[in-house]
């Protein structure tokens, strides 16, 4: 059984109702972000769900040497922080490096560990010093039980503040597929398992100079592993995706995100384990 994790005035893990983490891919603007923020908020409150404001400083990782990144650390943690001070919810960044891990674990209350770097020891060890919950999400390229190694990194630094995150594994080219024997496996480490269901409907690379996507697929896949049984969700939200600055295509529109998640917390409802 998952151990419990305390994020901010909430517990996440099994047994507790499923928590979200939501926000724009990357920080685009302030007013984006805080109009975002606010919105997902209002709808978390009304469904009775544990919710974690989610957006990227600096993605490092884009296809091309163009693509937009975001406004930087310094900015960003600004921004985040005013998130967190105003509508009082624990808030999310990716780092990428140990600076970056020591810098944003004095603001945030998350650090999330991109799945291309989640076998780099010096950052999780970073990560985990802070004392912040540290979310390693699953490489594309690893199975689900050697996700292990990951979690005995943080753990051999002294830390519990430990999520999964499944986000799909590679599939020939420009393709990803999402195991559903992932969760359990993944469960049996100790820790709450998280499924990023905008993540894994991308096509990596599959618009040549940038990553395109399928979101169609984002709930039939999400109430797949709401069945599966999983403690939390990760959904990238945008209010026009289609003019997002990063992974517009695998985003959820903002306003179609209240409904998903009702149809979505039905499933866990009734897959629920019998007491």
């Amino acid at each position: 059984m998952a151990q419990l994790v305390e994020i901010g005035s909430f517990k996440v893990g099994q047994g507790q109702r499923p928590f979200l983490i939501a926000g724009p891919c990357v920080i685009e603007s302030e007013q984006l972000v805080m109009d975002t923020a606010g919105h997902v908020a209002d709808i978390a409150k009304s469904l009775g769900i544990p919710y974690i404001f989610k957006s990227s400083f600096d993605k490092a990782n884009r296809t091309s040497i163009t693509s937009f990144r975001g406004p930087g650390i310094e900015k960003g943690l600004a921004i985040l922080k005013k998130v967190k001070d105003h509508f009082a919810v624990p808030v999310l960044t990716d780092v990428h490096t140990e600076e970056q891990a020591t810098e944003a674990g004095k603001v945030v209350d998350v650090l999330q560990i991109p799945a291309f770097l989640c076998r780099q020891t010096d950052l999780l060890i970073a990560a985990a010093k802070t004392g912040k919950v540290v979310n390693v999400k699953k490489g594309q390229f690893l199975s689900p039980i050697e996700m292990g190694n990951a979690v005995k990194k943080v753990e051999e630094c002294g830390s519990r503040r430990l999520l999964l995150t499944e986000r799909g594994s590679s599939f020939g080219y420009n393709n990803l597929v999402v195991d559903m024997r992932s969760f359990p496996l993944m469960r049996s480490f100790g820790y709450p398992v998280v499924f990023d269901a905008t993540h894994s409907v991308q096509l990596p690379g599959g618009g040549g100079t940038k990553s395109s996507g399928q979101r169609e697929f984002v709930e039939p896949l999400a109430c797949a592993a709401a069945g599966a049984g999983v403690d939390g969700f990760f959904m990238e939200v945008h209010p026009n995706p289609d003019e997002a600055l990063s992974d517009g295509p695998n985003m959820v529109p903002l306003h179609q995100l209240k409904s998903l998640l009702e149809r979505v917390l039905r499933i866990c409802d009734a897959a629920k384990p019998r007491s």
